[in-house]
């Protein structure tokens, strides 16, 4: 069984060969972002539990993850009509939260692609 994860220094430590990631706060928590975009950070509202972060997914993959591994995955009330999944750090392993960074990587990397081909060419 693969090394269980503690502390959100793991979490900068999985997300380090990700390109163009780079360490940042937002309300005043420790986070990731890509190209200014939230990847990851600390759960600090009062409804997460401890040593929990929050990663920006989409919500079908939150289901999915939620629904294969509830002891590791989990949403509340406050996080529900965010894209994004409640990780317990605790529970995780490392090859699990360089997954789930990539996954959210490319969430934040499909959005992007999504808002240019959207906008209108030519004006």
């Amino acid at each position: 069984m693969a090394k269980k994860t503690k502390g959100f220094d793991v979490v900068f430590d999985a997300a380090r060969a990700l390109p163009d990631v780079e360490a940042s706060t937002t309300w005043g928590a420790s986070a990731l972002k890509v190209r200014g975009k939230l990847l990851a950070c600390e759960a600090i509202h009062k409804s997460a539990e401890p040593n929990s972060i929050v990663v920006k997914i989409g919500m079908d993959q939150r289901a999915e993850l939620i629904a294969a591994e509830p002891d590791v995955y989990y949403i509340t009330d406050h996080y529900v009509n965010f894209p994004s999944v409640l990780v317990r750090l605790s529970r995780i392993n490392g090859d699990a939260l360089r997954d789930l960074l990539g996954m959210a990587w490319r969430f934040a990397d499909t959005k992007k692609t999504k808002r240019r081909s959207a906008s209108p060419v030519g004006r």
